[in-house]
């Protein structure tokens, strides 16, 4: 079994489709460890309506292609469609960020996501949750790359998110995940 972490997002509706993947991810794959969820302002889009962003991690056995392909069909699912435009609003975002510490193109994805390293909407949920893990090329600490990172011209801030009965983050699910 391999530590999966996910990078999810919605800026239509944004409350609802965050409820339904974590739902989805949940009668899937079981026990998720789950960040706060963070509301940003878009980057690189012309629409200006704000993003929900948070990060997943699971445990799973399957391949990164049968990941990425049950994903996409979560992603289709909701509504979002294969032709729109790459910087359009998005009903459901789900990426698949590391597997493991596998590297490279693997089934079409490349792993680990760039987006970690570059965006703070994925970097300072995947922080939070997993402080201690190490990126597989970088080589530091999430905690460590977030802490030098220049999240200036990328706001984003902790909201207040409830999923069923329980307010986020919820990381007590995977405890042995937060392991060195």
């Amino acid at each position: 079994m391999a530590l999966v972490t996910l990078s999810l997002g919605s800026n239509i509706e944004r409350d609802q489709h965050i409820r339904v993947c974590l739902d989805a991810l949940s009668e899937t794959f079981g026990e998720l460890a789950i960040s706060r969820v963070y509301e940003s302002k878009p980057v690189g889009f012309e629409d200006g309506r704000n993003f929900y962003n948070l990060v997943v991690a699971l445990y799973s056995d399957w391949s990164v292609g049968e990941l990425q392909a049950w994903c996409k069909r979560l992603e289709a699912a909701n509504g979002r469609r294969k032709d729109s435009p790459k910087f359009s609003p998005r009903i459901l975002d789900v990426d698949i960020l590391t597997v493991g510490e596998q590297v490279g193109d693997i089934d079409g994805v490349s792993l680990p996501r760039g987006e970690i390293l570059h965006h703070a909407f994925v970097l300072w949920p995947m922080a939070e949750l997993l402080p201690e893990h190490r990126h597989p090329l970088d080589g530091r600490c999430y905690q460590e790359i977030w802490q030098a990172f220049d999240a200036d011209d990328q706001p984003l801030w902790p909201i207040e998110f409830h999923w069923g009965d329980r307010a986020l983050p919820s990381r007590a699910a995977l405890e042995g995940a937060f392991e060195k």
